[in-house]
């Protein structure tokens, strides 16, 4: 077969060339994305900070439109075109995972449409910086803007600040944390996801499973293998712990009380802790600081429950041999000093004590009514609502209905307080 001519392919090339550079040129325009009014939902910061971090994406994406249409206004011969050809290829897979990165963000900024849930979503961004900024600040640390959006499923998630975006090219500038639907209003999930902010910030994951490793091994090489390979996520669990005590681990228990083959489940390489063992170490670790409570009942009844005869022999292994290893796990995690910490244990930043059940309830008799409506109260003590508002959720399920109106009507408050873009 004869080559077409140079005249065919330069024509077939400039109208693919200029289809892609218009595309590009159109994800610039990000009210076509996101409407106003969810733009509008964002606190200023994290409005401006965010539009920047999609902007330069684009912007970047745009730099190389550019280059390509050069390159075809001065292709001469045909090896020139087959270049162009071959670029035309990286650029469409460049824009496709731009186009990915824009949909992501844009989806949830569009959760902020309603102005209810905007105040809602700002009061859960409110309740992640708080959570970070004790921890990340001390240590020369800045705090990262986040975007909290709503979407489906059982539990939370987070596209850390600091990672490497689709595109290849651009770094995240901003936590994007999932709430689910469910959860919206007992949202301890969202500091379980900040604490994976901070642990990969200071560099915790790696120092605690080492510390795991090598404090479990007496005991057995392979179990102590296996807790380090958990270190992120127990991690996160812990300063969830300290921050909202026995709310966070209700409201955990209630995300993995799935059937036995869910609660057993082990996959070698799963950062998540086989979800049996992972509730129980919540617990043990409400009974070191708080003693006896309504964690043990919630012991008891996920272990009958769950009795470990369901158990898959070689995880019914693992398990028997983590129990009696609870107590010194939970003592590491909370109570030994870190270099991720400068020198310090995670209780000696932020003290558990002060979400434990009687301090929560001290609280709320000192303060009465206006720990809920005052804005003082609710900017102030905005970590400690959530603890006791989790709290009563887990123990008067009578009041259940009450308990989450009062914690959608405080973070509504807190939501409102905080200046929109």
């Amino acid at each position: 077969m004869n080559s077409p001519p140079i005249e065919t392919i330069k024509m077939q090339i400039a109208r693919q060339v200029a289809h892609w550079v218009m595309a590009a040129q159109r994800l610039g325009s990000l009210e076509d994305l996101a409407s106003q009014s969810a733009w509008e939902g964002l606190e200023r910061y994290v409005g401006v900070v965010l539009r920047q971090n999609l902007l330069t994406a684009v912007h970047q994406l745009q730099q190389q439109a550019k280059f390509l249409q050069v390159r075809w206004q001065s292709a001469e011969t045909i090896r020139d075109y087959r270049q162009i050809q071959h670029q035309l290829v990286q650029f469409r897979k460049r824009y496709l995972r731009t186009e990915v990165l824009l949909d992501f963000y844009t989806d949830a900024i569009n959760t902020r449409t309603n102005p209810t849930i905007a105040a809602l979503l700002r009061g859960c961004d409110a309740l992640c910086h708080q959570s970070m900024a004790p921890l990340l600040q001390p240590m020369g640390k800045s705090v990262p803007p986040v975007l909290t959006y709503i979407d489906k499923g059982l539990g939370a998630s987070i596209l850390k600040a600091g990672l490497r975006l689709w595109d290849g090219q651009t770094e995240s500038a901003v936590a994007a944390i999932k709430i689910v639907r469910h959860n919206l209003y007992r949202p301890t999930a969202l500091i379980h996801e900040s604490g994976h902010q901070i642990s990969h910030i200071l560099g915790w994951n790696q120092e605690l499973a080492s510390a795991l490793n090598q404090t479990l091994s007496s005991a057995s090489s392979e179990i102590a293998e296996i807790w380090a390979s958990w270190a992120s996520e127990i991690a996160a669990d812990a300063i969830a712990f300290v921050y909202t005590g026995y709310a966070a681990i209700a409201a955990l228990h209630d995300v993995l009380a799935g059937g036995n083959s869910f609660v057993f489940s082990f996959v070698l390489g799963n950062p998540h802790p086989i979800s049996y063992i992972r509730v129980l170490l919540g617990v043990e670790m409400c009974r070191q600081f708080f003693g006896t409570g309504p964690w043990d009942n919630l012991a008891y009844s996920w272990q009958h429950s769950h009795s470990l005869d369901y158990a898959d022999p070689t995880v019914r292994e693992i398990l028997q041999g983590s129990l009696s290893l609870l107590p010194k796990i939970s003592e590491l995690v909370l109570s030994t000093p870190m270099q991720a910490f400068g020198g310090k244990a995670l209780v000696d930043i932020i003290d558990p004590q002060k979400v434990s059940p009687s301090t929560l309830i001290k609280l709320e008799y000192q303060i009465g009514p206006a720990l809920y409506t005052s804005h003082h109260w609710v900017q102030t003590e905005a970590l400690r609502l959530l603890a006791l508002s989790g709290y009563k959720a887990a123990t008067l399920p009578e009041q259940s209905l009450e308990v989450l109106q009062q914690q959608r009507d405080w973070m509504v408050k807190l939501g409102l307080s905080l200046k929109a873009a």
